[in-house]
């Protein structure tokens, strides 16, 4: 009866190593910073982020130098001058803000840039863990 206990345990536990799952713990800080490729990658999202911020910025002013404007001719306009350029500041701060959208947006611009660019980097990562 012990006999058959201790084989069915041994059985059991034979089991049990050969379904063991692997597991891996790795720094992708670290790996990805001694990546040229990943480096060009990121410089190349900041160079495009810091241009697109700047196209955002010109905007943003340009609806500020307006509004500035406005404020300083406001004595001197009519009410249907009044309307007009308010409709054109609201306009051009909703230009402004479209296309800070278009650009960060959760499905913008550097969005999808940064997919195309860093995704195949990742991917080549994730297949080397899996080989070991």
């Amino acid at each position: 009866m012990k006999r058959i206990a201790l084989i069915a345990v041994a059985l059991v536990a034979g089991f049990m190593a050969a379904n063991a799952q692997k597991f891996a713990l790795m720094d992708m800080e670290y790996v990805l910073k001694n990546i040229p490729a990943y480096e060009m990658a990121n410089e190349q999202l900041n160079q495009v982020s810091q241009r697109w911020q700047r196209e955002v910025d010109e905007l943003k002013k340009e609806a500020d130098t307006m509004y500035k404007n406005y404020q300083a001719d406001m004595v001197f306009l009519t009410d249907d001058q009044k309307k007009k350029k308010e409709t054109e500041i609201t306009e051009k701060e909703k230009e402004a803000q479209q296309l800070q959208y278009k650009y960060f947006g959760p499905q913008g611009e550097l969005f999808k840039k940064r997919q195309s660019l860093i995704k195949p980097i990742q991917d080549d990562i994730y297949s080397a863990c899996k080989k070991v």
